[in-house]
């Protein structure tokens, strides 16, 4: 598997790409993706278990309890369950929303398909994410996975992060463009 040089040299990549090599030979890419969706997913519903992992007080072994229930209640795969308990006993779980989407990055590399990070200030209808699907495909040269979210501080328009590259059309950014060129 052919991997950018920033996903190598990252901590958080280098676990990443061993789950996907695991989950690649054990046939479960797809299952393991889903599973850090659903982790990812908690991490951003719950300010109680970001801080969690990052807490440098937890020993390992309640660390390791800790996603051992996470596991059980987000009903996780034995592979995924395993590679929480090495990042737990290693200390690493505070490394656990880069490595995250260093897979998802990795998986989608393998698929031929980029991952877009869209935030919109109101939620868009299927019919609006299958038309930026469409226009995203047209102008990346392949397959875009879309993943929405709503940030109502952007007033209107929409912020599309793919990889590195940033498109911002809010109206935010186009009042503070206006604010700055008035002040000279």
């Amino acid at each position: 598997m052919e991997l950018s040089a920033g996903i190598q040299a990252s901590l958080a990549g280098r676990y990443a790409a061993a789950l996907f090599d695991l989950a690649s030979e054990a046939g479960m890419v797809t299952a393991a993706e889903a599973d850090l969706d659903r982790l990812r997913e908690a991490l951003a519903d719950s300010a109680e278990l970001r801080a969690l992992i990052r807490n440098p007080e937890i020993s390992r072994e309640q660390l390791g309890k800790v996603m051992n229930g996470m596991s059980d209640y987000l009903a996780l795969t034995p592979l995924t369950r395993n590679f929480l308990g090495v990042l737990a006993h290693n200390r690493r779980m505070g490394e656990l929303p880069a490595m995250i989407r260093a897979f998802a990055t990795i998986a989608a590399a393998q698929r031929g398909e980029v991952t877009a990070e869209v935030t919109s200030a109101h939620l868009l209808t299927e019919e609006q994410l299958v038309t930026l699907q469409a226009k995203l495909k047209a102008r990346e040269g392949r397959n875009v996975k879309l993943r929405a979210s709503v940030d109502p501080d952007l007033l209107g328009g929409l912020v599309v992060t793919i990889g590195s590259k940033r498109i911002d059309t809010s109206i935010r950014t186009r009042l503070n463009t206006l604010a700055q060129a008035m002040k000279g």
